[in-house]
């Protein structure tokens, strides 16, 4: 299957989910193809034939835009360069969980969430440590009683019970045993922080000469700006009052791509939330395009009251 085939069948089941879903981010570079809203599930969507093209970089840039989005970053892909994805299990590619469609059409679709995730060693499980203690105290056993029907040390099993994940033969041991399940869904929407490792979100790219001093007035009425290097747009500002919606923020003389891009970002902030303005290098007599705000530089740099950039910045009328 084609990629633009594979992130229109995305596109199509993530429709069908009842999510709200952007263009396709068709300009490079890019951290992610799609982005999708259902209720307070946002979702910043990478689609990969092979996963293994999913770089460090774009990585961390798709965990920092989750980060100042309230997004969880996705890669949906079909195999690695030795094998097929698994259905069913969640993986990991710096940082970022990464899962096949016929795992996001449980996700997405049925609402049934994975409960296998890949890790060096094998494929895992999270156990219900709780339940485990419970059902073994009320069975009667021991822990080394268990630990002999596991064939692991008593050790291990006291891990279990005080929440260390299990592989899946493991799972399955337990479940046969007390015939009942004790494992829990890998929380994806949450960026599967419960068994993924907890590395640090990298910190993000220096600021672009070129953009300095569009960036910096920004910041200087304000905001804080968090530049990207691998997005359709320049950066995104918070208000650090937290007064107005986070902005999504271009900069380039208006070309025509610069016009696709600002079309982009009207897409994209639909779905995030967010308001989108694009400072142009050159005057243009345009006030928006598709809902993104048109500002020259040179309109920019005669604004000294950071409210009325704050205007500037709020959706015009399409």
């Amino acid at each position: 299957m084609s990629r633009t085939a594979l992130v229109g069948n995305i596109t199509a089941m993530l429709e069908d989910a009842g999510f709200l879903v952007s263009e396709r981010c068709s300009v490079r570079p890019k951290s992610f193809d799609l982005a999708a809203r259902r209720g307070e599930d946002l979702v910043l969507l990478k689609i990969l034939g092979n996963i293994d093209a999913l770089t460090g970089e774009t990585g961390a840039e798709m965990r920092r835009l989750g980060d100042y989005l309230s997004a969880t970053p996705i890669v949906i892909g079909l195999r690695t360069r030795n094998e097929d994805l698994e259905p069913g299990v969640v993986y990991f590619r710096h940082g970022v969980p990464v899962f096949n469609p016929d795992t996001a059409y449980d996700l997405f679709i049925e609402e049934v969430p994975p409960l296998i995730y890949a890790a060096p060693g094998g494929l895992y499980v999270s156990i219900d440590g709780d339940l485990l203690a419970d059902e073994r105290e009320e069975r009667g056993w021991s822990l080394g009683r268990l630990a002999t029907e596991l064939g692991v040390s008593r050790r291990t099993v006291s891990k279990y019970e005080d929440g260390m994940n299990a592989s899946i033969e493991v799972a399955i041991q337990l479940e046969e045993l007390f015939n009942e399940p004790f494992s829990n869904p890998v929380s994806v929407f949450e960026g599967a922080e419960d068994v993924r490792d907890a590395d640090p979100i990298p910190e993000g790219p220096a600021v672009d000469p070129d953009d300095e001093q569009v960036l910096s007035t920004l910041t200087n009425a304000g905001f804080d700006v968090h530049p990207t290097n691998r997005s359709p747009f320049k950066a995104i500002s918070e208000d650090s009052g937290g007064r107005e919606r986070a902005v999504l923020t271009g900069h380039s003389p208006f070309t025509p791509s610069a016009e696709k891009r600002a079309r982009l970002m009207s897409s994209i902030g639909r779905v995030t939330e967010t308001r989108s303005i694009y400072f142009t290098t050159d005057t243009v007599k345009r006030e928006s395009v598709d809902g993104t705000a048109i500002v020259s530089c040179e309109e920019l740099a005669s604004i000294d009251d950071p409210d009325r950039i704050r205007e500037r910045a709020a959706e015009p009328e399409a």
